[in-house]
């Protein structure tokens, strides 16, 4: 069983930042996947097992950032946060798909508020 255990989040204002952390019990590709009420789940970044490549959503892209350690904790970076980025995150992983276009596995899921 693979389990995923997200961090981080919580509120910001306009402009600000926050960063979460999702450690994996083994090495798979990982990224993070989000969801707020009244819209679909929406893909945020993916990062490969190795980090070689990352791959962000268009509606983040040049303002969050995702990164990894040597190990199994995959980052997200998100600065000049915007309302719209409220949601709540959902950590996932896979073993093959580096796009993680249709994660294996799904963490709990965290919030990340922005307001004024």
């Amino acid at each position: 069983q693979v389990h995923l255990v997200e961090s981080g989040g919580g509120s910001a204002q306009p402009g600000g930042s926050l960063r979460l952390s999702c450690t994996a019990s083994g090495r798979y590709a990982m990224g993070w996947y989000r969801q707020s009420p009244g819209r679909e789940r929406e893909f945020v970044a993916s990062i490969t097992y190795k980090g070689a490549n990352k791959y962000h959503g268009a509606a983040v892209r040049g303002r969050f950032a995702i990164s990894r350690d040597t190990g199994t904790t995959a980052y997200l970076q998100m600065n000049r946060l915007k309302p719209e980025d409220s949601g709540i995150y959902y950590c996932a992983a896979d073993t093959v798909n580096a796009r993680l276009e249709r994660p294996e596995y799904w963490g709990q899921g965290t919030q990340v508020t922005v307001s004024s």
